[in-house]
């Protein structure tokens, strides 16, 4: 009897395809999550490594198209060189991972909660709650994660003029902490956490509000039919490449400019700075330079948006709690 009441299980209902936190298994959610986004982090690093070179790069480099680029870099340092600094990435991000959805996760859930009862339409509801858990979440994981976002890039951008050799990252840890103290492993870090947490609260918000707002249109409320795992995956992948789109076009310039901040050397007299950063990109290139690397940052976001959303609904899925 039980066995038939397995096999008759129905699907997903449409108010299940949002797993709070309190329904989640936490340590299977961690565990597949360090596995499954480190695959999907495999398969997108190459355009990361061919995007960051084009930000640090002179300007012939910068320039050039992304593929063009990321054919010079197959032709010169062979298939290690599209993955260079990902080794230090993969291990080094589990940690930060795992502060960052929980903080995700948690702050979400008490959003969804603390407005419940206010009178808003449900797909700005849950615009906002996803807004504010982005942006939570990403003011705490930036503290783990600009140390090694500069330890990765200086390893991405190795050869290039105004960088400094590295033997690892170990030595590039060594060498920053030498040149410029502790501080400077946090370079970019007032930036970043300025800019990148509105951004991150754009995506969430826009990945949210796009993902009910596809579902009611397609006629789908929570007393209506349960939608299959395949309509499931689609629109979330869609709201996903939506999400990243939008934050890309947006965030470039800001990025550009964190980048260079975190990997370059020869800034001149004193620290380096935003302004001295701003300074000489639009020496080079003009406002431009602003987006030097906007393809494959474009094809890496929206890639990413839809591969990270389908990769991290699916963790979800599978560490729903047994009862």
């Amino acid at each position: 009897m039980a066995t038939e009441t397995e096999a008759a299980a129905p699907p997903l209902a449409l108010a299940d395809a949002e797993i709070n936190w309190d329904r989640l298994d936490k340590t299977r959610f961690h565990i597949i999550g360090a596995i499954l986004f480190t695959a999907q982090s495999a398969l997108l690093h190459p355009t990361v490594v061919v995007k960051t070179r084009m930000q640090v790069a002179h300007s012939g480099v910068s320039q050039m198209r992304g593929l063009s680029v990321f054919r010079n870099i197959l032709r010169n340092d062979g298939i290690p060189g599209i993955f260079r600094g990902f080794g230090t990435s993969a291990v080094g991000s589990m940690p930060g991972r795992v502060l960052c959805l929980t903080s995700l996760e948690v702050s979400k859930d008490m959003m969804l909660k603390y407005t419940e009862g206010v009178d808003m339409p449900e797909a700005t509801r849950v615009g906002v709650a996803n807004a504010v858990a982005g942006m939570l979440s990403n003011l705490v994981s930036c503290v783990y994660f600009v140390p090694l976002d500069v330890i990765c890039q200086r390893l991405m951008v190795q050869g290039l003029p105004g960088t400094t050799y590295c033997n690892g990252p170990i030595d590039v840890v060594r060498k920053v902490i030498k040149s410029e103290g502790f501080r400077g492993l946090y370079r970019g870090f007032g930036l970043t956490a300025l800019t990148q947490s509105p951004a991150s609260a754009l995506w969430w918000g826009a990945y949210g509000a796009a993902q009910h707002m596809i579902w009611r249109s397609l006629g789908y409320g929570d007393d209506m039919e349960k939608p299959s795992q395949s309509e499931m995956i689609t629109v979330q992948a869609s709201a996903g490449m939506f999400a990243g789109a939008c934050s890309t076009v947006i965030t470039t310039p800001i990025d550009t400019v964190k980048t260079r901040l975190q990997t370059m050397d020869n800034f001149g007299v004193g620290r380096p700075s935003v302004m001295k950063t701003i300074k000489a990109l639009l020496k080079e290139d003009g406002w431009r330079g602003f987006y030097r690397g906007f393809g494959p940052r474009f094809l890496n976001m929206s890639l990413y948006g839809t591969t990270m959303i389908v990769t991290y609904e699916l963790i979800k899925r599978l560490s729903i709690r047994q009862n």
